[in-house]
């Protein structure tokens, strides 16, 4: 058994700057590095799901898939195996700027499934994307016509909040708090562009996204969203987006 003192990390950036990165054919920047466990086919299969149209968007970003990113170091540093030491110490991913390069570093061991790990970096993703392009209008205007009409749940807890907030106004004001209600779309756009994402790449059910005590949006109000984002964003070649409502068997 390999002990995390044999095991000698590595700054983010001598990892960047020395794996050779590829850019997958849908225009996405990404590289793998360390003993992963990760197919090359499987994350080529998982990088290529990320609609083309997305890509211009996320230029300046480069996604580094790695055994574990240490989330008790303010130098950004990367493990090349696992253990159970490192492990403990490691989080799900991390940004790291240097010069002009933004780079995701992603752990591919905390998670056993390929849910997760799928999930993990199309949320990156999809933030990345608004970060750099914002959340289309006509998807702002759906959403919040759902807001309004008090569908219910919602997709994620930052969702849930934000919208809770939004509505209820500043306290001692009337009317919207409108950065709330800018949170708001910017956490469920990130959150259905995510989802869709996901449904391309996993087969799973909806229920799995649920992750702590907020009720769950309604699965036609979901369908609906990302039907549109589907229409914005149409499926690369050899990748398709169906909603199931009910499994047969």
């Amino acid at each position: 058994m390999v002990s995390s003192a044999q095991l000698e990390l590595w700054h983010a950036e001598k990892v960047a700057t020395q794996v050779q990165t590829r850019t997958a054919s849908n225009g996405i920047h990404f590289a793998g590095w360390g003993e992963t466990r990760l197919p090359e086919s499987d994350l080529d299969h998982l990088v290529t799901t990320v609609p083309a149209l997305l890509a211009p968007a996320l230029e300046r970003w480069t996604y580094y898939f790695v055994p574990l990113m240490l989330a008790d170091s303010d130098e950004a540093m990367v493990a090349p195996g696992y253990t159970v030491d490192l492990g403990d110490r490691a989080i799900c991913h991390r940004n790291v700027t240097f010069g002009g390069m933004e780079t995701v570093f992603i752990s591919t061991r905390l998670v056993e499934d390929r849910f997760g790990l799928a999930f993990e970096f199309f949320i990156n993703v999809a933030h990345n994307f608004v970060q750099n392009a914002g959340v289309p209008e006509s998807f702002s205007t759906l959403v919040w016509s759902q807001a309004e009409a008090q569908v219910r749940g919602e997709t994620s807890q930052d969702a849930w909040e934000n919208r809770r907030r939004a509505l209820e106004g500043r306290p001692g004001q009337k009317g919207i708090d409108e950065r709330a209600r800018n949170a708001y779309l910017e956490s469920t756009f990130s959150d259905a562009l995510a989802v869709y994402m996901l449904s391309m790449a996993v087969d799973f059910d909806y229920h799995d996204l649920r992750e702590r005590d907020y009720p769950l949006l309604s699965a036609n109000s979901l369908a609906e969203r990302l039907r549109h984002v589907a229409a914005l964003f149409p499926p690369n070649p050899s990748y398709e987006f169906q909603i199931i409502y009910r499994r047969k068997g």
